[in-house]
């Protein structure tokens, strides 16, 4: 299982998606507020399906409380950024993993990442693109680190 951590979505259909993703791929999503809309509004549950009460769903406050929760495991912290130079399939991720992805329109904080800057990366894009969809992004990685540690899943 790995974790997937949004800090601030801002678009609910987005945050619905990736409760999917999460709820097929055995993963746990961990959602840091603030969040930009209600977490039980209509569009997040219409977006996760039917899916939505077997996700395995934290919501944290804040980042300060989720980093004190799970501190231990800062090394195992990799963060998805546009200001990163190493793509994501360099990484070697491990079950267990906490995956993280900032909001639509600013990011996970650079301040957050600076603790552990070695773990930054990105998905390469053309020239013409800033960016993707974040369930997009989401699924781009998630997938990757499943491929890498496949054998310890029971995923068909």
């Amino acid at each position: 299982m790995f974790n997937i951590v949004l800090v601030h979505p801002q678009i609910p259909q987005n945050t619905g998606s990736i409760g999917r993703i999460c709820v097929n791929t055995d993963a746990k999503l961990h959602i840091v507020k603030p969040i930009g809309f209600d977490i039980d509004e209509k569009a997040v549950r219409r977006a996760g399906l039917d899916y939505w009460h077997l996700l395995d769903l934290r919501v944290w406050e804040s980042l300060e409380e989720f980093y004190e929760a799970n501190k231990e495991f800062q090394d195992r912290f990799f963060y998805a950024t546009t200001k990163s130079d190493t793509p994501y399939f360099h990484k070697e991720f491990k079950k267990g993993d906490f995956l993280f992805f900032g909001s639509e329109t600013s990011g996970i904080p650079v301040e957050f990442m600076k603790k552990n800057w070695e773990n930054t990366m990105t998905i390469p894009m053309g020239k013409n693109g800033r960016s993707l969809n974040l369930s997009v992004s989401v699924g781009i990685v998630l997938y990757e680190a499943i491929k890498q540690n496949y054998e310890l899943f029971d995923i068909v």
